[in-house]
């Protein structure tokens, strides 16, 4: 590989990483292409990629980045899964790609440039998905007003009880 090649190759992975939200190291030593393409498919339709390079490129490509973090865990074969968008997707996918796959290994990750051990990166992945988390949020918020309403509609119409508790009273005295 040349030094162009190699270039190209750097500014790919760097804008790949500047873009990147959350990104997961994993070993995959010993898969076969097969089980990389199903990864890849899954990755794709959740706004992320795999990506496997040379680690000597993957370090200088993360160094400017939020993922420089991840630098010292480029080591052997490593396949590095970033996303664009919500982590917690890519994070079901990657967890559960490695619970079926022995030979897969989440070495660790970054989100927003912390770094995130393998239980964090699982513990992520339990997590509802944003469209969950916002209808969850949505009911919360739409219970308080109701709430509100219920108790203010209580004081008159507890009021009423009182009254036509009194009002029967006096016809029973009366009668």
């Amino acid at each position: 590989m040349n030094r162009d090649d190699k270039a190209t190759i750097i500014s790919e992975l760097n804008d790949s990483f500047t873009r990147a939200k959350f990104a997961v190291v994993a070993d995959y030593c010993g898969l076969k292409v097969s089980e990389l393409q199903k990864i890849r498919i899954e990755l794709r339709n959740c706004d992320s990629e795999i990506r496997i390079a040379k680690n000597t490129l993957l370090k200088r490509a993360a160094a400017d980045t939020d993922n420089a973090v991840l630098s010292d865990a480029f080591t052997g074969t490593t396949a590095v899964i970033v996303a664009y968008g919500d982590p917690v997707a890519p994070a079901k996918v990657v967890a559960k790609f490695a619970d079926d796959h022995d030979k897969f290994k989440i070495r660790c990750a970054a989100l927003d440039g912390g770094k995130l051990e393998v239980a964090g990166v699982i513990a992520l992945s339990k997590l509802p998905s944003k469209e969950v988390l916002l209808s969850q949020f949505l009911s919360v918020l739409n219970g308080v007003p109701t709430g509100l309403v219920q108790v203010l509609s209580g004081v008159p119409r507890t009021f009423g009880y009182v009254l036509n508790a009194i009002k029967e009273k006096k016809e029973q005295a009366a009668a």
